[in-house]
């Protein structure tokens, strides 16, 4: 009886651990297929206040600014060059997407309208990984480079 229970141990913990190594070869594989197909997860970045609204939302290679809060214009559409979207392919591959919630903001001029509130949402398939809410234009420095290029968009003219 001891030598079943013992044999019973062995393969529950080894299949337990075989369990998590393809949990975390299928998150890893998932990222690297994301980026060997060229292609970004789901990029939204939303700044307002009172008084000002922007949101841009960068998929499939294109961006859309968006400066109407209740949805009526549907924004500019502007095709991403391939050197920006190296740039933010780059940005995108440093973050560990499941700390994006962690991100401490480095000022806090929201609270007295000294900036507008910002945040930065990332769609990978049905998994949305959300920063906390920030200044915009003082992003926290995890997120700056990816931030200060996806807002980049939203300031070129037509």
């Amino acid at each position: 009886m001891n030598k079943m229970y013992l044999v019973f141990s062995i393969v529950f913990v080894f299949a337990s651990c075989n369990c998590q190594k393809k949990a975390i070869e299928t998150s890893t594989s998932e990222k690297v297929a994301l980026f060997n197909q060229n292609q970004l997860p789901m990029l939204e970045y939303v700044a307002n206040t009172r008084g000002f609204y922007q949101r841009i939302t960068i998929q499939n290679q294109m961006a859309t600014v968006s400066n109407d809060r209740n949805g009526a214009d549907k924004g500019e559409v502007i095709k991403i060059s391939d050197a920006d979207m190296k740039a933010l392919t780059t940005a995108i591959q440093e973050l560990q997407l499941e700390d994006l919630a962690k991100f401490k903001d480095p000022t806090q001029k929201r609270f007295y309208d000294g900036a507008a509130i910002a945040n930065l949402k990332v769609t990978v398939g049905e998994r949305i990984y959300q920063t906390v809410d920030f200044d915009h234009e003082f992003p926290p420095t995890e997120i700056e480079k990816l931030v200060n290029k996806i807002v980049s968009f939203g300031k070129k003219e037509p």
